[in-house]
């Protein structure tokens, strides 16, 4: 894509994700359009159990920094670890949602922010991202491992969620393009408005190749068929 295409389908995907707020945790919680019947459902929560779990054995710590915290799915789980908790996010009607899921922790403070345009003012020792790596257009990947390099404290590491390419990971009104290689998808609200998003599927090993490429170290799983995870740190901090 263009720049402008980019700055475009970008601008579209945040009005997507505002207007989605509501309906967000029906996709997680397989409810409504994303109920794919008992048995895929049961193998979709399984493998969060398993995302769960590696988290756990990750053991977020310290200061942590949250980016595209959405609904707080995640954020109640590393507040936790964490001795303290930034969740940022473009949306203000998804942060809405995570303070009340969060709850009073004066630990936890919200930024509302474009991810490629804020810059924190510290640095943290932990920091997490679930389901927005897929949404980095890929002329930016780059740009953004650099910001999150920035940000992250000496000896810090780095967390991440997303989902793998899966027809049932979608709304059943919802089709994957042919190509596996897309990275633009079209995504249908409750009410039938439509929006341009980006979306890049990965594999562990397609990851893993990327970031080496970007000076990272990165461990990353599949958990099945629905999500990928992993772990990564700067390459000279991980051979130190």
């Amino acid at each position: 894509m263009t720049d402008d295409a980019t700055d475009r389908t970008l601008r579209e995907q945040i009005a997507y994700y505002r207007a989605r707020a509501g309906e967000y945790d029906e996709w997680f919680l397989r409810q409504g359009r994303y109920d794919r019947g008992a048995e895929a459902n049961a193998a979709w929560f399984d493998e969060v159990g398993a995302l769960v779990r590696a988290l756990d054995d990750f053991r977020p710590r310290g200061r942590v920094l949250e980016l595209a915290a959405g609904t707080g799915l995640w954020t109640q789980r590393l507040a936790v670890y964490a001795e303290t908790l930034t969740a940022v996010d473009a949306s203000s009607e998804v942060l809405a949602l995570n303070r009340a899921r969060v709850g009073d922790r004066r630990a936890v403070s919200y930024v509302v922010a474009d991810l490629f345009d804020w810059r924190p003012a510290g640095r943290y020792d932990t920091i997490f991202f679930s389901f927005w790596l897929s949404h980095v257009p890929p002329e930016r990947l780059a740009g953004f491992f650099s910001s999150v390099r920035g940000a992250l404290a000496e000896g810090g590491r780095v967390f991440f969620i997303d989902s793998l390419r899966t027809q049932t990971s979608t709304a059943r009104d919802h089709e994957l393009p042919d190509a596996a290689d897309a990275t633009t998808l079209t995504r249908r609200l409750n009410d039938g408005r439509e929006y341009e998003i980006v979306k890049v599927f990965y594999t562990p090993g397609s990851l893993t190749t990327q970031l080496a490429a970007l000076g990272w170290h990165a461990d990353v799983h599949a958990t099945g068929q629905y999500f990928l995870y992993g772990s990564a740190a700067p390459a000279g901090a991980h051979d130190a």
